[in-house]
């Protein structure tokens, strides 16, 4: 990715921030006069946003998936598509067998993913020797606990309620609340530490503290299903999409927008219909609203393992 690239993305970046704590105050000012929480079709509606909204940003995989067959001189597109659901399959099963190695494999990598990709846009690029790098080797335990704040967050204002969601997708699982507060406390540290202490310098300080700032609001004014489905949809994946738009059109966002939902569309659709059907198989053995948190967290686990993989690979052979 090159300065000028970056910087234009960067600048979305901020005001993307802007514009999410813009609408977590929204809610929260319509949650007191309304109890958005307590509506009987939330869970439906969270399902809806996330297997369309959320997964949209992963849509674009098959042709980053194309762009790493090339690196590798594959020529059979076949390869990648049969790879990518074989890898989903794998975490489903493994799900299956083994819930609470999945459940913790899962969190902690889907922490350093978002604490990763909701900041890489924001870190001055530094041309050295090896090519461009967007974030240091001491960074790695900060990018952990800066994207664990998402998942840690909801337990520290509404353990019950978290807990419940983890025993649904493992009976087993159990968290100490005092490890919650030390994990919470680095969390909200690691935003500063980004912003201010960090010796990668950053362009974003302040979008990354608005950022840990409407993370806190969403899951202290909202339980915890609403303030993942608010954070991964239009925080995680739009700030995601909006990378993808740059890279489909450097010089017009507007026609770059319109050509991403063009090629996300399929995907996406392909998705959430297979989310959909998930949903009504398991609603044969479960209540609805544990089937759709199942497919929610389980059907997004199964994507973000290959997703995460392709990404690392071609950053990997870029550099």
């Amino acid at each position: 990715m090159n300065y000028k690239m970056h910087n234009k993305i960067r600048e979305l970046g901020e005001e993307h921030s802007g514009l999410f704590l813009i609408l977590v105050v929204i809610l929260i000012v319509l949650g007191i006069f309304f109890p958005i929480s307590e509506v009987s079709f939330l869970p439906i509606f969270c399902f809806f946003l996330v297997s369309t909204i959320g997964i949209s940003h992963g849509s674009l995989d098959n042709i980053k998936g194309e762009k790493l067959l090339k690196i590798y001189k594959i020529k059979n597109k076949f390869f990648f598509y049969l790879a990518y659901i074989l890898l989903a399959c794998v975490v489903i099963i493994v799900w299956n067998f083994l819930p609470s190695f999945a459940l913790i494999v899962f969190l902690l990598v889907a922490a350093y993913h978002f604490g990763k990709e909701d900041t890489q846009l924001f870190l001055k690029i530094n041309y050295a020797k090896q090519g461009i790098t967007l974030y240091g080797k001491n960074s790695y335990f900060f990018i952990l606990f800066k994207g664990l704040l998402v998942i840690i967050a909801p337990l520290f204002f509404h353990y019950e309620e978290t807990i419940n969601i983890f025993k649904i997708l493992d009976s087993n699982f159990g968290l100490q609340e005092n490890f919650i507060n030390i994990f919470f406390a680095i969390g909200i540290f690691s935003y500063f530490h980004f912003s201010f202490i960090s010796n990668i310098p950053t362009y974003g300080s302040g979008a990354i503290l608005i950022d840990g700032m409407s993370i806190i609001l969403l899951n202290y004014f909202f339980p915890p299903l609403i303030a993942f489905t608010m954070y991964f949809c239009f925080l995680h994946s739009v700030r995601h999409s909006v990378s993808l738009i740059a890279m489909l059109n450097k010089k017009n966002f507007k026609k770059g927008t319109q050509l991403f939902i063009k090629k996300a569309l399929p995907l996406t659709i392909i998705t959430a219909v297979l989310f959909l059907i998930a949903a009504v198989f398991l609603s044969n053995s479960y209540e609805s609203n544990e089937s759709i948190l199942k497919v929610i967290f389980i059907g997004l686990a199964s994507l973000t393992f290959p997703h995460i993989l392709l990404e690392y690979l071609i950053e990997k052979n870029e550099k």
